[in-house]
């Protein structure tokens, strides 16, 4: 007789009712991980010093069974329903694991996705703000954003340093810089270089000024993803997100921006991240301690990926950490019927905002300290930052020599309101 179909999906539901029903763990054996490995099926884990335990380890093997028979073939064959491990590897799990109850977590392994399972706290050893602007796809200008920022933060008299980490489809060497004018270095030689114990080599030869910011107030710095020669770039950027022995790569970006904020000295940094739901593009949105822009169209694509991300946060309580430093975008708004555009997006942002992050409050309720918004409250995260779709920047206009007027046409509004949301010298509040 075939086993009843039980879906990937179903399997935190059963695992929670298998341990709700059946009987107690005991105390001493605990913390339990019921780990689901890489194909899926869920092992239980505990440390090996209850191996030696016989009622224990009894009453796990009773505990596997039970979860076989839930899960069908998401449970782990008899001779792997119980490990005994090191302490140490129980402990690399806590990043993803979920409270069952007291002592007993889910936790899952995997081969990508993991860096969307926490929200770091991880903080700059310098002054400057971080911003990251990030979108679920590609194609929304994000890069023409990064020149527009530095520009404008710059003539406020800003030291901004741009950096490219967008390193799979790299845009910034070529958007702001030209051949002769790039410097010798980028982003995936530091991280070459920084296995062997050489990234400090690297960083004083990694940024260059765009011709066009010679004569603003302040000063603009660009760091593009790869140098005036890219090299041999698809070997380098094979080994770029390796994980050392002594640090995660999330870390290794953390030690790259410290090292550039004090080659550097500026006060704010804009990193252009990678688009999608990769791990890659998660350690620049949660790990970094960077406002996060996320761009958007009004299109159902990018709302579902930007649900399934939202619904993330939400299911492993990550959203309280996050969603403060969360901001709403509406790339390429199109010049015909531009407010009843706004308007529409307006109202699914702010659906996915209310059912995902926010709190689930009437904004004028309780003591205030409640994460709530009105649909046009226009302080919201949710609420839209409009960059103007432009005919003039669509065709094709120059970044490395800008038409400003055409610049400014298509992003009065939104750096209006960037500077009202960053705070600083441009402006007042906070992301």
């Amino acid at each position: 007789m075939t086993a009843a179909f039980v879906p990937f999906d179903a399997v935190w539901s059963r695992v929670v009712e298998t341990i709700g029903s059946g009987e107690a763990i005991p105390e001493r054996v605990r913390p339990v991980y019921l780990v689901r490995n890489l194909y899926g099926q869920v092992c239980v884990s505990v440390s090996d010093a209850a191996e030696k335990d016989a009622a224990c380890r009894d009453a796990l093997e009773r505990l596997a069974d039970r979860l076989r028979d839930t899960l069908g073939a998401h449970g782990c064959s008899t001779e792997r329903g119980v490990l005994f491990v090191d302490q140490s590897l129980l402990s690399n799990l806590e990043g993803t694991a979920r409270k069952i109850r007291p002592g007993v977590y889910m936790a899952d392994r995997l081969v990508t996705g993991g860096d969307w399972w926490t929200v770091g706290a991880q903080r700059s050893t310098s002054s400057a703000r971080r911003c990251t602007l990030f979108s679920v796809k590609g194609g929304v200008g994000r890069s023409t954003t990064a020149v527009v920022l530095a520009w404008h933060l710059a003539r406020a008299g800003e030291r901004v340093l741009v950096v490219d980490l967008d390193l799979e489809s790299p845009g910034l060497s070529s958007t702001m810089l030209g051949v002769d004018a790039r410097p010798s270095f980028g982003v995936t030689d530091w991280f070459v270089e920084d296995l062997v114990g050489q990234g400090d080599h690297v960083v004083r030869d990694m940024a260059a000024a765009p011709a066009w910011a010679q004569d603003l107030e302040g000063e603009v710095r660009v760091v593009p993803a790869h140098g005036r020669d890219p090299g041999e770039y698809l070997a380098k950027l094979g080994r770029v997100y390796v994980d050392t022995a002594e640090d995660p790569w999330t870390l290794r970006v953390q030690r790259l921006l410290n090292s550039l904020e004090a080659r550097f000295e500026p006060t704010i940094v804009v990193m252009e991240s990678r688009s999608g739901l990769h791990d890659i593009a998660a350690a620049t949105v949660t790990d970094l301690n960077a406002d996060v822009l996320l761009f958007a169209v009004d299109s159902d694509g990018h709302w579902t990926d930007y649900d399934i991300l939202f619904r993330h946060w939400q299911t492993h309580g990550l959203a309280e950490a996050i969603r403060e430093r969360l901001a709403i975008v509406s790339a390429l708004t199109p010049e015909l019927n531009k407010t009843r555009y706004l308007q529409r997006f307006r109202e699914r942002s702010w659906n996915l905002f209310r059912e995902l992050l926010y709190d689930d409050v009437a904004p004028t309720a309780g003591s205030g300290d409640e994460f709530s918004f009105d649909l046009l409250d226009s302080d919201a995260p949710h609420d839209p930052i409009p960059i103007d779709w432009n005919r003039g920047l669509a065709t094709g206009t120059s970044l490395l020599d800008p038409d400003w007027s055409t610049v400014k046409s298509a992003y009065a509004g939104f750096l209006r309101r960037f500077d009202e949301l960053v705070g600083g010298d441009n402006g007042g509040g906070s992301m």
